[in-house]
């Protein structure tokens, strides 16, 4: 036997390397841990929740030069007037849908594209496969063969081509009938969005279906013949009041993003947001952040519990940040709240389909429109406060205070931001 000093050592490096895959899979352990863990906590709390009808402000409208604009609160009055404007179709009917469940409501949508084409009408259809792996393709195989249809698909992707070009979903909600009046916001096809989310949509009638026209058809185009393409439509006014942001990962374009800092960086008075899902980047967070600390009232709301627990959780690990600055979080109560607004100053506003996440501006497809008018933009105050009589708003002092426990989880999910 070697005498205890002369036997072999191991060098600290090697113990590091050998240590590496043990603390790594422990460190990521940690935050699946507090994902599982705050999802379980909250599904068992839901199950005492009553389900309750959202909130409806009314229909608010305003004309903007060319372009009779409409903002709807109410999913029933919404699908009533997109089901009459595909009735009354002549010429052509272009939709995206994210969700388009088969209830009720989507029947009515499928019956409507159906006569349309029966009658003539040019109807092209683009849904997110992923988004409907729970609706069976019977119900979309009603549509008849003279409907162009297209299924962005679930899984079978040329994702091998490019990741950030062929992995996002279709999350646009989109309609374009007769390139002249056109509605687009957050409002998914289904009863329960109906009755049970707050969300927000708008129509317009006159120029700006033309530019939402263009976005289906560049994702509708793509490796398709030339026989098989949606043709070109030249814009009707170059330099519009209301104009179309919209986000293309096919071309790696993401304009939204863009859309939002420039607004922010201009604030000087308000800005006002709804979104459902609030995960930023550190961009779109320091915006923010910069305009509350000189002297602009930033009001964020949220629901106070949407439809992702996991999201929810990510969310609150942004509240300490935005407190701290001066920015008002205000929690919507009453309902599931799913609009994607802003309007800043009087003067800017969008709607769209865009979240404030790292999803939606920065790898989705999306559609948001633009509008710089006073009297829009008064519209969507009233909107805003109508909401805001729902919410309450987070103290800066309870918050600090509050439950160690949400405090460690929050610290651990902060992992999964940049995947949602």
């Amino acid at each position: 036997m070697k005498p205890p000093d002369l036997l072999p050592r191991k060098s600290p490096r090697r113990v590091l390397l050998r240590a590496a895959p043990k603390v790594a899979g422990a460190a990521l352990m940690v935050p699946a841990v507090a994902a599982v863990s705050a999802v379980a906590v909250d599904l068992v709390k839901r199950r005492g929740r009553k389900h309750r009808r959202a909130p409806r402000p009314g229909t608010f409208h305003a004309q903007v030069e060319e372009s009779q604009l409409s903002i709807y609160t109410d999913g029933a009055s919404l699908y009533q007037d997109m089901i009459e404007a595909i009735d009354g179709a002549q010429d052509s009917v272009f939709m995206e849908a994210y969700i388009w469940k088969n209830d009720e409501v989507g029947q009515r949508f499928v019956d409507a594209f159906n006569a349309a084409a029966d009658r003539g009408v040019a109807v092209y259809i683009t849904y997110d496969g992923f988004a409907n792996l729970v609706v069976p393709g019977s119900f979309y195989r009603q549509l008849t063969d003279n409907i162009e249809v297209y299924r962005l698909p679930a899984i079978i992707r040329k994702a091998w081509k490019g990741p950030l070009r062929y992995t996002a979903v279709n999350h646009s909600k989109v309609l374009v009938v007769d390139n002249k009046t056109s509605f687009v916001g957050g409002y998914n096809i289904g009863s329960l969005f109906a009755r049970e989310w707050r969300d927000t949509h708008l129509r317009e009638i006159g120029p700006t279906a033309g530019g939402l026209r263009q976005t289906i058809a560049r994702k509708w185009n793509e490796d398709r013949p030339l026989e098989e393409q949606i043709p070109w439509a030249p814009p009707s006014s170059w330099d519009p009041t209301v104009q179309v942001a919209a986000n293309l990962p096919m071309d790696l374009v993401y304009p939204i993003r863009n859309m939002y800092l420039k607004a922010i960086e201009r604030a000087q008075h308000h800005v006002l947001i709804s979104t459902p899902y609030f995960i930023p980047d550190q961009q779109i967070l320091g915006a923010l952040q910069r305009a509350a600390e000189r002297g602009v009232d930033v009001q964020v709301m949220l629901p106070k519990n949407s439809n992702h627990v996991l999201g929810d959780w990510v969310s609150r690990g942004f509240y300490g940040q935005l407190l701290d600055s001066g920015i008002s979080i205000l929690l919507y109560t009453s309902s599931m709240m799913h609009s994607k607004t802003a309007t800043i100053d009087g003067e800017w506003s969008t709607i769209g389909t865009a979240n404030i996440d790292r999803l939606s501006l920065s790898f989705n497809y999306e559609s948001n429109v633009e509008i710089i008018h006073q009297g829009f933009a008064a519209e969507m105050e009233k909107v805003f406060r109508s909401d805001a009589a729902h919410c309450e708003v987070v103290d800066p002092r309870q918050w600090r205070d509050r439950n160690p426990l949400a405090r460690a989880t929050e610290f651990a999910l902060i992992p999964f931001r940049p995947l949602l």
